[in-house]
């Protein structure tokens, strides 16, 4: 292999990587303004938050339903991904859990705004349920399991069991500016302890 194919093998990744990150960013936008628009907000409001032209989002998402399942698996995988690195990062097992259920918070109540369209008839939100699950419920049952291993937290949780629980604690929170989802959650994550 000579200079020249090693420069354009470079060159490749790195606009693989550009695209990627361009992408990322469209993501983050179209999520941004679903929050405070709804997913029925102009495309045009998405482009311009994330500083692109109307024709890169459609080169990318041609139909509105490709844009908010990308944003739903986007915001799902940005969730999976942050259990581990809190893990590493934070001062005890139990203090990961608490800040990555925050997360799974901040994404629920986000979520809402998608959870009309989600119940639609398009089959492609049909298998958004199934990765929501095979992506977040592995990562909440090894911050559980690390947690009891340093003696933190009760044995006897099931991950699936407490994701569904924060979740209904979550349900109301659009609706009633008075409720206060997250108070709650803290209280249920701090209610794991165990008794000293």
């Amino acid at each position: 292999m000579n200079d020249s194919d090693e420069g354009t093998g470079r060159t490749a990744q790195s606009k693989r990587a550009d695209a990627r990150r361009n992408k990322e960013t469209l993501l983050d936008a179209a999520a941004a303004v679903f929050v405070t628009s709804g997913v029925e907000a102009p495309v045009r409001d998405i482009a311009a938050k994330a500083g692109v032209g109307l024709g890169t989002i459609y080169r990318h998402f041609p139909t509105r339903a490709d844009l908010i399942i990308a944003v739903y698996r986007h915001q799902v995988d940005a969730c999976a991904e942050a259990g581990p690195t809190l893990l590493a990062t934070s001062a005890t097992p139990h203090a990961a859990l608490g800040q990555w259920i925050n997360l799974f918070v901040d994404f629920l109540v986000t979520k809402h705004g998608l959870a009309a369209v989600l119940q639609s008839d398009d089959a492609g939100f049909d298998t958004l349920h199934a990765y929501f699950l095979d992506r977040l419920v592995p990562v909440c049952a090894q911050l559980l399991e690390a947690a009891v291993g340093a003696g933190e937290i009760r044995s006897d949780i099931d991950a699936y069991a407490l994701m569904r629980g924060v979740g209904n604690l979550c349900i109301g929170a659009e609706n009633n500016p008075r409720y206060d989802a997250r108070r709650l959650v803290e209280l249920l994550i701090a209610g794991l302890r165990r008794p000293h």
